[in-house]
C-alpha cells in the first residue's frame, strides 16, 4: 500500500463504506481545512451548492471560508448506498451565523474514490433550514461526534 493511501480502499463492503463515511464525518467535524483536503485526490472535483472547487488548494480555501461563516458546526453523515468505488451519503449539520441565527443544513453527497481510497469526485446537494436554538439536536463539544450520540435515523432526520 502506498504512503498516501487512505483505507478503507475500494471496492467497498457495507462495513468499509460505513467506516469511510464515519471517517469523513470525523474529519469534517475537526474543521481543519488542510487536513480534510488530504482525503481528496490532488485534482479532486467538487460541486457544492454553486461552487465548483478543483484540487486540494481550492478545497482548502473553500473549507476555510465555510467554517469561518458556519460557526459551531456539527455534522452527522449516514451511509445511503455503495457500490465498487462509490458511496452515497445523506447528512445534516447544524451551525449558526455571526448574528446568532441557527440553521440545520440537510443534503446528499455522491462520492467516487480512486484505488488509493482518496475521493476524486464529490457532488453535494444541500438545503438550509432556519431553526431555533431550542430545536437543535446536535449537542456535543466541538470535534468528532461521540460514539454514543444518536445518528440521523435515530434522531428522526
Amino acid at each position: 500500500m502506498t504512503q498516501d493511501a487512505r483505507p478503507p480502499l475500494p471496492p467497498f463492503t457495507h462495513e468499509t463504506a460505513t467506516q469511510k463515511v464515519r471517517m469523513a464525518e470525523d474529519g469534517w467535524n475537526g474543521r481543519d481545512p488542510a487536513r480534510v483536503a488530504l482525503a481528496y485526490t490532488p485534482d479532486s472535483r467538487w460541486r457544492n451548492r454553486a461552487e465548483f472547487p478543483v484540487g486540494r488548494e481550492e478545497i482548502t480555501a473553500f473549507l476555510t471560508r465555510k467554517w469561518a461563516r458556519e460557526l459551531e458546526y456539527r455534522l452527522i453523515k449516514e451511509l445511503w448506498a455503495f457500490a465498487e468505488n462509490r458511496i452515497a451519503v445523506r447528512f445534516a449539520y447544524e451551525w449558526r451565523d455571526d448574528a446568532g441565527n441557527w440553521y440545520r443544513s440537510h443534503g446528499n453527497e455522491n462520492w467516487e474514490f480512486d484505488e488509493k481510497g482518496l475521493m476524486r469526485l464529490r457532488f453535494a446537494s444541500i438545503n438550509d433550514q432556519p431553526i431555533k436554538e431550542s430545536e437543535r439536536k446536535f449537542h456535543w463539544p466541538q470535534g468528532p461526534r461521540p460514539a454514543d450520540h444518536p445518528g440521523l435515523s435515530d434522531l428522526g432526520l
